[in-house]
């Protein structure tokens, strides 16, 4: 409200400031219900989407890698991996965002099962770190879950450390997938994976890896298998 002429009586003077009175004490109220309302809601809880792999017959990821964020309705197990190193002094987490995120060779297979590497290349200009296990899960064309997410260990395999990368430095976790061909197919429903989903160590975004192969659909069978985090490119 704008004054355009000055207050020429008491009567009108003394008016205004009831006025203005009022108005003060209805903002007054307005504030608080405002307050109170902000107050009661609760805060939204993040949920993420997954985590990845391949199988049999498998083609290294072929496209530069995408981020993206946590997709809903993907079950539990597939939600990113988070794990607690302590406090711990020095460099910060490294984020999705700041790492390039790839599949190396893990020395081929044995046994019905077969490992490459998942690469972690720190791309900013100052140190970060890595600890735990990486989230990792196979999708299909349309980035639904296939079968169960990557379980955790790898042999050998010793305990989670904390991994310093320094600018340019990589890291690796070994990442295991059976052969589908060696369940019947009735137990493993066969079904042709088209992407590895990946989540870096305690982070909630992910990075899609084209990686195309057989795999089993049936959660039940436990295709995929990752080791922690370990500097360089070799297995821990």
């Amino acid at each position: 409200m704008t004054m355009t002429t000055r207050v020429r009586s008491v009567v009108l003077a003394g008016s205004a400031l009831t006025v203005a009175g009022v108005l003060a004490s209805g903002c007054g109220s307005l504030s608080s219900g405002s307050s109170a309302a902000g107050s009661s809601g609760s805060g939204a809880s993040t949920s993420a989407s997954s985590a990845p792999a391949a199988t049999g017959s498998t083609t290294a990821p072929a496209a530069t890698p995408t981020t993206s964020g946590p997709t809903s309705g993907s079950g539990a197990g597939a939600s990113p991996s988070t794990s607690s190193a302590g406090t711990v002094a020095g460099a910060p987490a490294c984020t999705t965002g700041e790492l390039k995120t790839s599949i190396g060779d893990g020395g081929g297979g044995a046994a019905g099962s077969f490992y490459s590497l998942i690469e972690f290349t720190n791309t900013s200009s100052a140190s970060c770190t890595l600890y735990g296990y990486p989230g990792v899960s196979l999708r299909n064309a349309q980035l639904a879950l296939i079968g169960a997410p990557a379980t955790r260990g790898v042999a050998p395999e010793s305990a989670p450390s904390l991994v310093t990368l320094a600018p340019g430095a990589t890291a690796s976790a070994t990442l295991k997938e059976t052969d589908y061909t060696v369940y019947p197919t009735s137990e493993c429903k066969p079904a042709t994976a088209a992407y590895l989903l990946v989540y870096p160590p305690n982070q909630t975004q992910s990075v899609k890896l084209a990686f195309t192969g057989g795999t089993c659909s049936n959660p039940s069978v436990k295709m995929l298998a990752v080791s922690v985090v370990v500097k360089g490119t070799g297995t821990s």
